[in-house]
């Protein structure tokens, strides 16, 4: 008998190449890989039209599909993790100085106030430095995921034909979270961002997740072993993935790589952990920021967002 066909969208990274790559394979199903580039525009398609069986998907953009009623669910595969004291820019003509003093100020966020860098960097600067993030007009460049979203009053759309980066640049904007400007007034609001995140990561143990993976509802309700099967198969990869790191035998290596290898001497453990409880501080943590910041209208439990077949799977 034939096994059922799914197709998956999912950008090829360190942890994942050895799935795509055939080296590791589900065992219920045969999985179909497409590419989409941007990744970002299949989390679009995937929110507002259910069109890939298995996606890859931002972490908060997720969060705010299901609390809207979006037919899918996560298993706790984070694809892709990076620390986020780095993501805002500061005009330094602004007289900002540190993120405190951007209360009363107008601070750019790409794409939409959903995207989860621009969580992420607002609930470090409000946890970590005291930014009261209501006292901050929140400036979009673009629009949410998530059509059915309503962002809180603080959060305004950008005035038609400006551009963000030039925003910024000028001095309009104090800051921005996610601009990608080079101009001599630009600079980094927190200093030394990566010591910064590190830092952070030996006090809270919170290594930030951006995405995960999704499963379509009506799969996972037809195939109750889906769940865990592709679990399994993503997790297998990436335990290749981090034994070819320990042994120094990353072709090319990228940052994303630099900052495995720094956590994983930090931790002395496996620097992503798939399944809920490794990363249950992680993910509490996010959740805690979704809350806060709107995002979500209540508070969940890592149980209540990932297919029951893994929660208590780790890999």
């Amino acid at each position: 008998m034939s096994l059922p066909k799914f197709n998956l969208v999912t950008r090829t990274s360190g942890v994942n190449r050895a799935l795509k790559e055939g080296l590791f394979k589900p065992k219920t199903c045969e999985l179909e890989f497409i590419d989409v580039d941007p990744i970002i525009a299949a989390f679009r398609r995937q929110v507002r039209g259910g069109e890939f069986d298995i996606c890859e998907m931002a972490i908060t953009t997720y969060l705010c599909a299901k609390a809207h009623g979006k037919p899918m669910t996560a298993i706790p595969v984070p694809l892709v993790r990076q620390f986020h004291h780095g993501a805002t820019l500061v005009n330094t003509t602004s007289g900002v100085r540190v993120p405190k003093d951007l209360e009363g100020k107008r601070v750019g966020v790409n794409r939409g106030y959903t995207v989860t860098t621009g969580v992420w960097a607002r609930g470090i600067m409000a946890d970590e430095y005291g930014l009261d993030l209501s006292k901050v007009t929140w400036v979009l460049s673009g629009d949410e995921h998530v059509a059915e979203y309503r962002a809180p009053s603080n959060v305004v759309p950008i005035e038609a034909g400006k551009k963000m980066e030039d925003m910024l640049a000028s001095g309009e904007l104090a800051a921005a979270i996610g601009a990608d400007v080079k101009h001599p007034d630009v600079r980094p609001l927190i200093p030394d961002a990566l010591e910064a995140g590190l830092a952070a990561f030996k006090r809270e143990g919170v290594f930030p997740i951006n995405h995960l993976v999704v499963i379509r509802d009506d799969l996972l309700e037809k195939h109750p072993d889906l769940a865990a099967d592709i679990f399994n198969a993503f997790s297998a990869s990436k335990k290749h993935y981090v034994e070819q790191l320990k042994a120094g035998k990353i072709e090319k290596p990228d940052a994303a790589d630099a900052v495995a290898l720094k956590v994983m001497a930090i931790s002395g453990a496996d620097p992503m952990p798939y399944g809920i409880e490794p990363n249950r501080k992680t993910l509490e943590t996010l959740i805690r920021h979704a809350f806060r910041q709107s995002i979500i209208p209540k508070m969940v439990t890592p149980e209540d967002i990932f297919a029951k077949g893994t929660h208590g799977l780790a890999g």
